[in-house]
């Protein structure tokens, strides 16, 4: 009787694994295609359905031994670390130890901030967990250098900086930061009176039984290389180990991809552990719902909270993040309705490949049914009052914010039933009203942007992950004006520098060649850049040093060739085209040296 009863349970427990069983050997033919055709190396994944966690894996593991990848690799995964972390605060807001709301400056007295909204809102734990603290992504130093150990201190990560400057008020809009989870790795630390790597491992990956996964440094080769853990690619199969990172709190997880399915089997639970209460099941409801930002106050669901964002891909609203570090690309998504999810991780991270075509095979593989598209009840209303040019507001990096503002703009018309938003350097988007100030974008199924006006007046158009500020039209032409008359002086001085040269006895201006000097020395780095790791761009290196003097010296040989040239008489028609062309390309220099651009110092 026993025996019939267990063969009866075994009988079930086939068929209900049978959905995603049966398609195991069509998937991992249909991804091995894919990673071929993008060139690509290799790949595991993880899904859930029906209770259930299947794994796979295709590709090779390491190009120069062409192993194929299993299941059982481990894998790194970015930005993905970020779900964890967070998920590792929520456990100590559920044990009483954190609140949402605490502020953070009390907890980290070493970290100064220049909050100009300190006195109303200060940063809090749910600012930094949102990515709403309205701080800066990471500077090159941060993040592009082989420089730290693995065992340094998290506030080496700011040492010697200065302020942390905050851009935004807290919690108003969503801005990626790195900076804010590094932050989070430091406030573990300082609750816990341990190393983060540490606690977590301890506390939230042993309870969660993800045993072959780790917070601390792993990497493939030295002699405390990891034998499982599947190298990184980048380009033509290029291989590169992982390297220690000053913010790691934000992206460094080793994993694999069972363990993954695990999570994302507990993140969809109601956060009890052998009956025992560990996180707050509204908390983890809560997790991928963006709170008390412009765009989620206007009614968009599309953001970012408590370590997942809500993402309306391929036809299904899932929550979801994305990670990349070096040699590898991950992404993880959550649909908690259906209860299924997927996780995989691609060991190569490649310019140009639409790493979104793997992500939509494990969706069909999950057989989630695609939502209607959200659509427009009434009449549509004139939204002509929105048309304009939009900057990013904050940008992502603050050091490129004038790069940001001069050429990541977007044009925004209202034209028919449609508004087109029109980045300079994407593609333009239809989007059509789907609410009041809702707008869906093509391919989505939601509202996929929020206008919002200020309590001051001012225009915004918020994608829940990136908002956009509308700028005044005379300070963008200043700014473009600036760009372009920069450009042309340059074009005009290296073309009269070697008209200069060419014809020496018969020219009237040979200081022309000062300022044609200047501009061609700022080609000196590039072969030292093109032998260093792209991962020292931010150390100090013969490169980046050579960076920061040529361009300090790029004004100064425009200011030296335009007093030269002025001292000298008589002036002929291209004297004075000279002269024109200098004053054009010290101004533009003036405006750089005026955002942080002149002299460029990658590794401040």
């Amino acid at each position: 009787m026993f025996q019939r009863t267990l063969r009866r349970l075994a009988c079930m427990l086939a068929l209900l694994m049978l959905p995603i069983g049966v398609s195991a050997a069509a998937l991992h033919e249909t991804m091995a295609q894919q990673l071929t055709s993008e060139g690509l190396q290799g790949a595991v994944w993880s899904m859930f359905a029906d209770g259930n966690v299947v794994t796979g894996a295709a590709g090779t593991r390491d190009a120069r031994t062409g192993k194929p990848m299993q299941a059982s690799d481990r894998v790194h995964v970015g930005s993905v670390a970020k779900t964890l972390l967070a998920t590792g605060v929520l456990r100590l807001v559920t044990q009483g130890k954190l609140a949402l709301d605490t502020p953070v400056a009390p907890l980290l007295p070493e970290i100064e901030f220049d909050n100009a909204w300190a006195s109303t809102d200060p940063i809090r734990i749910r600012h930094l967990l949102d990515h709403t603290a309205g701080l800066d992504d990471v500077r090159f130093s941060q993040a592009f250098t082989l420089v730290p150990r693995e065992d340094a201190p998290l506030r080496d990560a700011f040492g010697g900086r200065g302020p942390l400057r905050v851009r935004s008020r807290p919690g108003a809009r969503h801005s990626y930061s790195n900076t804010s989870y590094t932050l989070l790795g430091m406030v573990v630390e300082r609750i816990t009176g341990t190393r983060y790597e540490t606690y977590l491992d301890a506390h939230l990956l042993a309870p969660l039984r993800m045993h072959d996964s780790t917070f601390g440094f792993t990497t493939q080769d030295g002699e405390r290389g990891d034998p499982r853990l599947a190298m990184g690619h980048f380009e033509n199969g290029a291989t590169h180990a992982a390297v220690p990172s000053y913010i790691r709190p934000a992206g460094q997880f080793t994993t694999t991809a069972a363990d993954m399915g695990r999570l994302a089997r507990f993140l969809m639970s109601d956060g009890r552990i052998d009956d025992a209460p560990f996180i707050d099941a509204a908390l983890l409801r809560a997790m991928g719902e963006p709170v008390a930002t412009e765009a989620a106050d206007a009614g968009l669901r599309v953001g970012y909270g408590l370590g997942l964002s809500t993402r309306d891909r391929h036809g299904v609203v899932g929550r979801c993040h994305g990670g990349s570090t070096v040699g590898y690309r991950a992404m993880l998504c959550l649909f908690p309705r259906e209860q299924r999810a997927f996780f995989i991780a691609v060991n190569a991270d490649v310019e140009g490949v639409d790493y979104g075509k793997l992500d939509r095979r494990l969706i069909e593989a999950l057989h989630l049914l695609a939502s209607p598209p959200q659509h427009v009840s009434g009449t549509v209303r004139d939204l002509s009052e929105w048309n304009g040019i939009y900057v990013p507001s904050p940008n992502r990096f603050a050091s490129l914010e004038w790069l940001d503002s001069t050429l990541n703009f977007v044009h925004v018309t209202h034209e028919g039933e449609a508004v087109r938003f029109k980045p300079f350097q994407g593609k333009e988007l239809a989007l059509h009203p789907v609410g009041d100030r809702l707008l869906r974008a093509p391919e989505r199924v939601i509202a996929s942007h929020a206008l919002v006006i200020t309590p001051d007046g001012r225009r915004v158009i918020s994608t829940g992950l990136q908002t956009y500020e509308r700028a005044p039209l005379a300070r963008m032409v200043l700014l473009w004006g600036s760009l372009v008359a920069g450009l042309l002086g340059c074009v005009w001085l290296l073309a009269s520098g070697v008209h200069a040269l060419i014809r020496r006895r018969s020219t009237t201006n040979m200081a022309v060649l000062i300022p044609f000097w200047g501009l061609l020395a700022l080609l000196l780095p590039l072969p030292f850049f093109y032998r260093q790791s792209f991962l020292q761009l931010g150390d100090v290196t013969t490169a980046s040093v050579l960076l920061a003097v040529v361009t300090a010296l790029w004004p100064l040989t425009m200011l030296a060739g335009l007093i030269a040239t002025l001292r000298r008489r008589p002036w002929s028609v291209r004297t004075k085209l000279d002269v024109f062309a200098m004053l054009a390309v010290l101004q533009c220099t003036c405006v750089l040296a005026w955002w942080g651009l002149v002299p460029l110092r990658m590794w401040a």
